[in-house]
Parts: C-alpha cells; structure tokens; sequence
C-alpha cells in the first residue's frame, strides 16, 4: 500500500467506470474547489452541515494542509475530456490519540455509484495501517444513502449529540 501521501489506487465503479483513488497533493486546490462547486447545496449541506457557498482561505488551508499522519485525505478521479477531475474526497483526522473523524463528498452526477464506499474502504485500511483504534462519522439524520455506506462498512450508531445528526463508530481491529 505504501505510505499514506504516495497513495494511489485504480478502482472499477459498478457502472464499469475507471477511476483512481489517490492521495490529495497540494496542486489539488483548484481541482477540489471545482468539484465542491458542482455539488448541490443539499450536499455541501450534508457534508458540511451549512450551506456552504464559499470557503475562506482559513478553511481552504485547513482542507490542504494534510500530513498524512493526523490528517489523511484521499480524492477520487475520473477522466473527463482528456483531463483528470476530482469527483469526490474522503478524510479523517485525528481527534484524540487512536480516534479519527471521517467525512466524505462526492459530486452530485456520480453519486449512487460507489465511490463513497471505496473512499472509505481505502481509508479505513489506512486507518488500521496507521494503529488507529477506532473511526467515528457525523451523518445528518435525513442522510440516508451515507447512513447506508457506514452501516455496511461495520459502522454502528453511538451516543447521540444532536436531533439533526448520528454519530457512527467503528472499532478498528
């Protein structure tokens, strides 16, 4: 697998679509603002939790500093007219020692198709690789397709902060 900053994989949708899952570089910016601004606001919404229109250089920086140690995130890429876009994104960061938060968006045309599923595969094996003991989401209650990709992943439903969202947990082995 190697480190989690060289990381790259060619992955197969259910469609029979290429794509590649790979780490985020710092030249990914432009590309990953791209991606955000073609998602709805229902889904900036969900991911987010905020209708997000746009981002401040505070945020934007957050998104790329990665040091692939505490703060791990991957992109998923698909061929578009003979160039590579971002479709999608996965990360977690470490909130506590051996605990990390995990979050993911994926452009609204490909949604449905996989790719959230194999962002988090991908970064739950890095997760384990890393000595983490334990993975946790925030989902909007009323998001039901993300809600789905955890519970199949082993996820479970934790104590409950907030009527609006649930907190999943997984235990890493």
């Amino acid at each position: 697998m190697g480190t989690p900053a060289s990381f790259t994989c060619r992955e197969t949708l259910r469609d029979g679509t290429p794509i590649e899952i790979r780490a985020l570089r710092p030249e990914d910016e432009a590309g990953m603002l791209a991606a955000l601004d073609q998602a709805s606001m229902q889904t900036r919404q969900r991911r987010f939790f905020a209708p997000k229109r746009h981002f401040s250089d505070r945020e934007r920086a957050y998104f790329m500093e990665i040091d692939f140690e505490n703060h791990v995130a991957l992109v998923a890429c698909a061929e578009d007219a003979g160039r590579e876009v971002i479709i999608g994104g996965g990360r977690y960061v470490v909130a506590t020692p051996g605990c990390a938060e995990m979050a993911f968006v994926v452009v609204d045309a490909w949604q449905g198709r996989g790719i959230g599923t194999l962002l988090a595969q991908h970064l739950i094996a890095l997760a384990c690789k890393a000595g983490l003991t334990e993975l946790t989401a925030e989902v909007m209650s009323d998001n039901t397709a993300m809600r789905r990709v955890f519970e199949r992943l082993g996820f479970s439903p934790a104590a409950k902060r907030d009527p609006q969202t649930i907190h999943l947990a997984l235990k890493l082995t």
